[in-house]
């Protein structure tokens, strides 16, 4: 009897789906036809105390500046409830410019603290695109640095961050992340000015700060834009249990107007030095991986080959293959492709900005789930912000 049972159970064990969404719902809503019809950008960690906190950028239009601002929300009860959004950040002027808030990525650094990088967008020419599509220029773009005590309840006033030697808009590409050895990794994009004709050259990169900010003497490029004109954006950091990163990347080769493969390498040493690129074998857009305490990994990420939709893999082998069979959708939504035909990077960008479902971003629960937030709606000028809960069996 006892070797049947026990038959049973290994059996029922091998049934079981390899991850599936324990809890669902809407962390901000999207209220059409005004300032906060269009919601994207969305971050989220969880303090110590089981607070979940979580920001996104509300505006009226996904593509354009006007308008656009960072909300902030909260929720004690995993997701059930969330404090009325508040919009806690005042933007400032940088070198006589006035400027508005994109985005907010959220840390958790221990206890009631929480520190997020909130970035700043030159607002000087308020019907400026933040793409310039005849020079693919960016409008000034800086990170700046805001520190909570109390579980985001207040916020300090934004610093602006020193990223010298990086002198160009260089928008941020997640929270703010903590080494194994207490040390800051901020990562951002390398971008040209508004106005520049001159070729891009697109870099990641990931500056380290010993000193919680006040400094950032230290960086690493986590990759550059090749000669083949292949872009590695969107990089998608973070740390391992043995204090080493893994970086994700949404890969672009503009030579032929596709996407790629998700992309992905290493640092065995907090980000300083980096291992050569590997292809994943899966198509799409990624959000930072989340690390079991078996070792197994976990990506949450956008397929848009077809249906625009939101899944999620398992990795066993640090990320090296992603098998089909841990696949498993998160959210799907009932629309078309999004994916045009392209020739051009202008036609790139203008697909981005009719995407009406993605940037997915990741957090870990106390007890081991995987929490995933990302903005989904009808069209990409009316989004909501969403959150998923899934349980990796």
């Amino acid at each position: 009897m006892k070797k049947h049972a026990t038959s049973f159970l290994e059996t029922a064990v091998l049934d079981l789906p390899p991850a599936e969404v324990v809890g669902a719902g809407v962390v901000f809503g999207g209220e059409n036809g005004t300032p906060r019809s269009s919601l994207a950008f969305a971050s989220i960690c969880v303090l110590p105390s089981g607070r979940w906190l979580a920001s996104c950028r509300a505006a009226p239009q996904k593509i354009q500046t006007r308008g656009q601002h960072v909300l902030l929300s909260n929720s004690d009860d995993e997701g059930a409830s969330w404090s009325t959004p508040v919009a806690p950040f005042v933007a400032d002027e940088v070198d006589g410019r006035p400027g508005l808030w994109r985005a907010a990525y959220l840390t958790a650094l221990g206890g009631e603290e929480a520190l997020a990088a909130v970035l700043w967008v030159d607002h000087s020419d308020p019907d400026a695109d933040f793409f310039n599509e005849e020079t693919q220029g960016l409008l000034d773009t800086r990170i700046f640095l805001s520190r909570s005590h109390d579980g985001g309840e207040t916020w300090s006033i934004p610093a602006l961050m020193d990223t010298s030697p990086f002198n160009t808009p260089t928008p941020g590409t997640g929270p703010v992340l903590v080494g194994a050895d207490g040390a800051w990794l901020c990562h951002f994009e390398t971008n040209k000015h508004y106005h520049d004709f001159s070729e891009w050259v697109h870099a990641s990169v990931l500056m380290i700060s010993r000193d919680e900010g006040a400094t950032w003497p230290e960086y690493s490029l986590a990759s550059q834009v090749e000669e083949n004109r292949v872009f590695y954006w969107d990089q998608r950091p973070n740390v391992r249990p043995d204090g080493g990163v893994l970086d994700l990347f949404w890969t672009y080769d503009e030579a032929n107007a596709v996407y790629l493969n998700i992309h992905a390498r290493e640092s065995a040493d907090g980000g300083q030095t980096w291992s050569a690129l590997w292809d994943t074998g899966v198509t799409g857009q990624p959000a930072p991986a989340q690390f079991l305490e078996d070792g197994r990994i976990v990506m949450a990420y956008m397929d848009r080959t077809a249906q625009p939709i939101l899944k999620l893999r398992i990795s066993s082998d640090g990320g090296r293959t992603w098998p089909d069979e841990s696949e498993v959708t998160l959210y799907e939504l009932s629309a078309s492709s999004q994916i045009w035909e392209k020739e051009t990077m202008q036609d790139a960008w203008a697909e981005m900005g009719c995407y009406s479902l993605g940037l997915p971003a990741t957090a870990m629960t106390p007890d081991g789930d995987v929490l995933v937030v990302f903005y989904a709606g009808p069209v990409s000028d009316r989004t909501d912000v969403r959150w998923v809960r899934v349980k990796v069996n």
